[in-house]
């Protein structure tokens, strides 16, 4: 799941309005920010395999240390515990520790079975929605459209910028995702890792598009 994970940071705005779209956007994507590190390191594993998946032709081999559920509730702790550290806002710490926790669950339900509970244990677990390409477009847009709506809605634009970052940032999203789900597989497993550290630079378009828009009343 890509845009999905988005979708998720869009609507927790509501539940967190003092903290930056660009944090909760981090929190939902944190293990996949991780990921692309260790996987160019070699500390984790991946393969481009046409045909894993009717989705997603990358066979996630070994990454325990980013996608395992006990490795995202840790993530998750320390998010929010270095979140609350820095701002004290516990809600926003509550909400950016859940949205880091949700990015396994929402794997769960589209990754066929390659998450693990623990590093180091053989039992996987997925429930394939990978496998069915239409109903993967209606879960993850569907999830992601209602974030979009959410945030739209709870939020106004402060000045033209408000507006321009925003809908901008949903549109190169949708751009991507369309690439994605049209053009054929990576090049290379470095290529997976490069394209992975991009994730980061959508990080700060996330909080300046929120700096410039403000919550309605």
């Amino acid at each position: 799941m890509f845009i999905g994970h988005f979708g998720l940071a869009l609507a927790a705005k509501r539940a967190a309005p003092r903290t930056s779209l660009g944090t909760l956007a981090a929190a939902a994507q944190w293990v996949d920010l991780v990921w692309p590190v260790l996987l160019l390191l070699g500390v984790e594993r991946a393969r481009v395999a046409p045909g894993a998946t009717a989705f997603t032709p990358i066979d996630f081999e070994h990454y325990p240390f980013t996608h395992s559920l006990a490795a995202s509730i840790a993530w998750a702790v320390l998010f929010a515990a270095a979140y609350a550290a820095r701002t004290g806002y516990a809600r926003g710490a509550v909400t950016a520790g859940a949205l880091v926790a949700s990015h396994w669950l929402l794997d769960f339900v589209t990754h066929r079975p390659d998450l693990t509970l623990l590093p180091g244990a053989d039992a996987r677990f997925g429930l394939g929605l990978w496998n069915s390409v239409p109903g993967t477009l209606a879960a993850e847009l569907g999830i992601f459209f209602f974030g979009v709506f959410s945030y739209a809605t709870s939020t106004r634009p402060r000045n033209r910028t408000g507006g321009v970052a925003f809908w901008s940032l949903i549109a190169f999203l949708a751009v991507i995702y369309a690439g994605n789900v049209l053009g054929g597989p990576p090049p290379s497993t470095t290529a997976i890792g490069v394209a992975g550290l991009a994730l980061w630079l959508l990080v700060p378009w996330f909080a300046w598009a929120d700096r410039n828009r403000e919550m309605v009343a």
